[in-house]
């Protein structure tokens, strides 16, 4: 049996205020028709052996929660939103301390660094959803697709890019996978998937003032951000997206995966951990920030650029907070805008003087993926919520330089 396309229903059918999605059926009949992931039978539930089963089953009014041990779109309750906003209370009461603070956001890339030597490819499950979810990762790597250049940033130990790889028939496809971690990308290129004919692998920091080596402006087709844009700090966004931005062709693609605002690992954060609102440090050294969906809108669009511009251009010498957090004026430092500061000094990315009166990335879809995980035999509910999107490169007003491969060739340094 073939899996239905439910595709769009992860990124725009939600739950309506009763529970139901506009695209749930109008008859229910069980009697009639048991659908896979509604059977009790391994033989028949497509959702344990189809990963792309996702997103049908719905939670209706009659139906018993603990009867399977997942249901998709369901919004928390009432009862379950109050759980959490006492439990933000509680995290916000009991921060982390400022020597954590800084240790932590000092030196990002050596945590994630650590967390590679300790957990290799096999913490990760491989992401078989991705052509499901981005179906331009279909198009591109079709048999006779030309040329085309996908970028991965947040690779990790290769938990994307392989399975990429895995269903690519293009002769003419080029994966450039790159992280932060060395070690990650030793990991990856370690692989016995590894091909370098149509995978390279570097490291980069996308928040850093450097393009990736080798990788020219303008020549990236499609940019994979999968569960990465939740390590930066607040501050790093703007040059993270600048960045993507210089490195895609007009009309390229963005497809975003990451957290959203009150999903479980929120939830569950413990005393110790909470930095700034929505931005947390786990137990292993790592960072991650929760999004809702007006932010990333904010973010990717421009508009939280344009509002940070402002501040600066109206600025008579003393210190703005921005909405991206506390920085240093460029009145108050007699510095340019490349070397505005936080308040722990380090430099953060500069305002878009360069790309005025220019939107950012046209929104192609932008929502949010839930699901109800249930531990059948302690009765117990947990929600899960990812955003996830698709940002557009507007086609028109720039210039271009550079071969449609994308790369530079010549030795690695």
């Amino acid at each position: 049996m073939t899996a239905p396309d439910i595709s769009a229903l992860s990124l725009h059918n939600t739950p309506t205020q009763s529970g139901q999605s506009d695209f749930m059926p109008q008859s229910t009949d069980a009697s009639s028709v048991l659908l896979p992931h509604r059977s009790h039978d391994p033989t028949k539930n497509l959702k344990r052996s189809d990963p792309f089963q996702f997103g049908s089953r719905y939670l209706l009014p009659d139906d018993n929660p603990y009867e399977f041990n997942a249901w998709d779109h369901v919004e928390p309750s009432a009862e379950d939103n109050a759980r959490f906003q006492s439990q933000l209370m509680a995290q916000r009461a009991a921060p982390v301390s400022d020597f954590d603070r800084n240790r932590f956001n000092g030196d990002p890339a050596k945590w994630w660094n650590r967390f590679y030597i300790n957990n290799t490819s096999n913490f990760f499950k491989d992401r078989k959803w991705l052509q499901q979810e981005f179906p331009v990762l279909k198009t591109m790597t079709r048999r006779g697709a030309g040329k085309k250049l996908l970028l991965e940033v947040g690779a990790g130990a290769g938990n994307t890019c392989f399975p990429v790889l895995k269903e690519n028939e293009n002769d003419d496809l080029m994966v450039y996978a790159c992280d932060f971690s060395p070690k990650a990308i030793d990991l990856i290129r370690s692989s016995a998937s590894f091909d370098p004919n149509h995978l390279r692998a570097e490291v980069w920091d996308v928040a850093s003032p450097d393009l990736p080596h080798r990788l020219e402006e303008g020549t990236v087709d499609v940019v994979l951000m999968v569960f990465i844009f939740s390590a930066l700090h607040p501050t790093q966004w703007d040059r993270a997206v600048r960045n993507i931005w210089k490195l895609l062709k007009p009309g390229g693609e963005v497809c975003f995966r990451d957290y959203g605002r009150g999903d479980l690992a929120q939830v569950r954060m413990k005393k110790g951990r909470w930095m700034e609102e929505n931005f947390y440090i786990r137990g292993d050294g790592t960072r991650v920030y929760f999004f809702d969906e007006d932010e990333l809108r904010s973010i990717w669009s421009g508009e939280a650029l344009e509002r940070s511009n402002l501040t600066d251009q109206e600025s008579t010498g003393q210190a703005e907070v921005d909405v991206r957090g506390t920085v240093e004026s460029r009145a108050a430092s007699g510095k340019d805008s490349e070397e505005a500061c936080d308040v722990n000094g380090k430099r953060i990315s500069p305002t878009m003087d360069s790309y005025e009166n220019v939107s950012l990335f046209e929104i192609e879809s932008l929502g949010v993926d839930r699901r109800l995980l249930i531990n059948r035999q302690k009765q117990l509910k947990m929600y899960r919520c990812w955003m996830q999107a698709r940002f557009r490169k507007p086609d028109t007003h720039y210039r271009v330089d550079g071969g449609s491969q994308g790369f530079q060739e010549g030795k690695t340094s």
